[in-house]
């Protein structure tokens, strides 16, 4: 038999009413279905919870620390009711290493403006998905497309390619660059997330490839003038740092910034999401 949540709120209602008649009244049943109640959880966790006398009923040590212990379990659930009926819940918008660039801030001004009772959470997650698939994200921020038959995406706006490189770079003294001048150079990139592949070069020569997994370290080694980056305009906008310089790749196509779910779970607010982050796009 498992512990359930009425043997809990049985237990808890008995401490807290100070006895079976009036926990019987507090929970609407009859004194013999609390006794009843009691009981089975003892049963249950083979330990005796509540010590009863004519003159006086009181937790055991044992008691104590599953009385403790239930009270934290039952506001938990509690809490969780009042998400799911009251229309205030938490909406959590993974990305990987930049969220909407230097929309993020408007973004989440007028997410709280016109939406007061929904939560929301920006959470880095660096992974394929951006945390759809690992830490239970509702949405997620991605530069790629994710596999179709799991999950809906749009694109929601278009972001410039730039190119990271260290401030004392001889590039870094142009306005842009061109795909050309960058072979033979060492190019970090982030296989699982990156929107930056070898594909950028229509044939030889290409960059040196070095893989990358954070971008704490992808831009330490950047200022260090080790290697140079592709990235989205965003990352520029997230990670302005001292010693790197970002300039636009003239001749590499935009990144499109896609809002992605799952296909068969989709967040209440999915649909206002979409149309606040076009919107902010528009404004480009």
């Amino acid at each position: 038999m498992n512990v359930e949540i009425r043997h809990l709120r049985c237990l808890v209602a008995i401490v807290d009413e100070g006895g079976f008649t009036d926990a019987a009244i507090a929970l609407g049943l009859s004194q013999a279905a609390v006794s009843r109640t009691l009981a089975s959880l003892e049963r249950t966790l083979g330990i005796r919870l509540l010590r009863r006398t004519s003159r006086q009923l009181a937790p055991t040590p044992a008691g104590l620390r599953v009385i403790a212990q239930a009270r934290r379990v039952l506001a938990e659930v509690d809490g969780l009711v009042r998400t799911a009926t009251s229309g205030h819940a938490d909406l959590r918008i993974g990305y990987a290493w930049s969220a909407v660039g230097r929309h993020t801030s408007a973004f989440q001004r007028r997410w709280s403006d016109a939406h007061p009772h929904t939560d929301l959470h920006l959470v880095r997650v660096n992974t394929a998905t951006a945390g759809l698939a690992e830490v239970g994200c509702d949405l997620a921020v991605v530069r790629r497309a994710l596999d179709e038959k799991r999950f809906e995406q749009v694109v929601v706006g278009l972001e410039r390619r730039l190119c990271a490189l260290g401030a004392d770079d001889p590039l870094a003294r142009r306005r842009s660059v061109r795909l050309a001048e960058l072979t033979g150079r060492v190019l970090l990139m982030d296989r699982r997330t990156g929107t930056t592949t070898p594909d950028l070069w229509p044939s030889e020569p290409r960059p040196v490839i070095e893989e990358v997994h954070e971008v704490d370290d992808w831009l330490t080694l950047i200022a260090g003038g080790r290697a140079i980056g592709i990235t989205a305009e965003s990352t520029a906008h997230q990670y302005p740092r001292p010693g790197i310089v970002y300039r636009p790749v003239r001749d590499a196509e935009p990144i499109a910034v896609r809002l992605a779910w799952w296909r068969d779970d989709p967040h209440p607010k999915t649909q206002a999401v979409v149309e606040l982050l076009s919107d902010l796009y528009r404004g480009d």
